[in-house]
């Protein structure tokens, strides 16, 4: 451990000094016109999408206007019998709840 503070200034000028020699001395390696050869795709520009035929949607969407809805009124069996009409909403009987109590 050095005694002296003029020495710990020394051993800093003497590493900035080789730190500095070390800057000058660097040559940058010279670009090649090739150097991006086999890091960087090559562009090329994608297929213009294809419009769609107005005939063709005229066609599609008169055929969708024209179908009939398959509306499943009456429910049959796996032996061709029709079921009966089921009731899907079931109301509450009111007569059996207290007067006054809140839901």
């Amino acid at each position: 451990m050095p005694t002296d503070p003029t020495d710990a200034i020394g051993a800093a000028d003497l590493v900035q000094d080789l730190y500095l020699r070390e800057l000058k001395n660097y040559k940058v390696p010279q670009v090649k016109a090739n150097d991006a050869e086999g890091h960087v795709q090559k562009f090329s520009v994608p297929a213009a999408p294809k419009s769609p035929e107005e005939a063709d949607i005229a066609s599609e969407l008169n055929a969708y206007e024209t179908q009939q809805p398959d509306v499943g009124t009456e429910a049959t069996a796996e032996d061709g019998q029709v079921l009966p009409e089921e009731d899907w909403f079931v109301e509450e009987d009111e007569s059996i709840t207290t007067p006054g109590a809140t839901h």
